[in-house]
């Protein structure tokens, strides 16, 4: 649910900054068609449909399409996924300027008395920087997503994604990052072809793009505190490798004294030893901090007396 949000949060900071050329509108406009759009037909002629789980990016690129060409979109269903949870709203515009639209969209076009559709990035759409900034935050705001690392999950990472319907206009879109340093990688998903980023460093980089400077500031904030949180396991692991270790020692120790109990009995030390057997089976789990306070010597010397009773247990048995 914290990945949707994200995305959530990031498409939405897209839409309130606004597209304003008509240049890049109508980029932006052929970028979401590209990746949530169809091309539909009737008796009448031809037309397009679009698919989108929100009813804010909806709203967005009804408006493009109001205030570019005056086409009217209706929606033709509206349900929700009994899985996910998640709303799917489909848009029609089936009407005279339907061809006309998706011509100057850079999409399809009339070629005698067929309709050709062209299966990459028309660069005339993308002729201008701002058109190609524009196209990137369509596409994403079309089909993109982007997953941010959960803090309590030390497995969960980094990855965005834009899907396209066919590899041409998924390359094409890779070419279009690259021409902004964005190295993406593309991956083919089922009959999709799936462009991705999966490191905090790039993804930040294409935020920018798409100018979500809030979006970057709350990926800098989950980067601190997985950052802490591993800062912290790592403390944790390391206090917890200690105290194994501690423990395993403690464990030899007693093993050692109860053999030397066992042959020649304790009585049989000289007294420092058997003081520092009495008290290591007294507390089998302390410390060496604590067993030397206990006993009233320092650690180094406590831990030669030991060492010199597991030396004597390993004579006894043969070891």
């Amino acid at each position: 649910m914290a990945n949707e949000n994200f995305t959530g949060e990031l498409k939405r900071e897209i839409i309130k900054a606004g597209i304003e050329n008509a240049c890049c509108k109508t980029a932006a406009l052929s970028a979401f068609l590209r990746t949530t759009g169809s091309i539909i037909g009737n008796g009448r002629g031809i037309g397009f449909e679009f698919i989108t789980e929100s009813e804010r990016v909806a709203e967005f690129f009804i408006g493009l399409l109001e205030d570019l060409y005056g086409a009217e979109l209706k929606i033709v269903q509206a349900t929700t996924d009994n899985r996910s949870g998640r709303d799917r709203l489909v848009f029609q515009c089936l009407s005279d300027k339907s061809l006309f639209i998706l011509s100057e969209l850079g999409i399809a076009e009339r070629e005698g008395k067929d309709i050709g559709l062209k299966l990459g990035i028309d660069q005339y759409i993308v002729e201008n920087e701002c058109c190609k900034r524009a196209y990137i935050k369509g596409a994403f705001l079309g089909s993109g997503s982007c997953t941010v690392p959960q803090i309590e999950d030390a497995r969960s990472g980094y990855h965005l994604e834009i899907v396209f319907s066919n590899e041409l206009l998924a390359e094409d879109y890779c070419e279009l990052l690259a021409q902004f340093d964005v190295l993406a990688k593309c991956v083919m998903r089922k009959d999709y072809f799936v462009v991705y980023l999966k490191s905090r460093e790039s993804i930040a980089d294409l935020l920018y793009l798409l100018g979500a400077e809030n979006a970057i500031r709350k990926l800098d904030e989950i980067a601190a505190l997985k950052e802490e949180r591993n800062r912290i396991n790592r403390v944790a692991n390391c206090l917890q490798k200690n105290y194994d270790k501690t423990a395993l020692a403690s464990v030899k120790q007693v093993r050692a004294i109860e053999t030397v109990a066992e042959t020649i009995g304790l009585e049989g030390l000289d007294p420092v030893l058997r003081e520092t057997a009495a008290a290591r089976l007294a507390d089998k789990e302390a410390s060496l901090n604590e067993l030397s306070e206990r006993i009233g010597v320092s650690k180094s010397c406590l831990n030669h007396r030991l060492r010199k009773l597991v030396k004597i247990a390993e004579e006894l048995s043969g070891d």
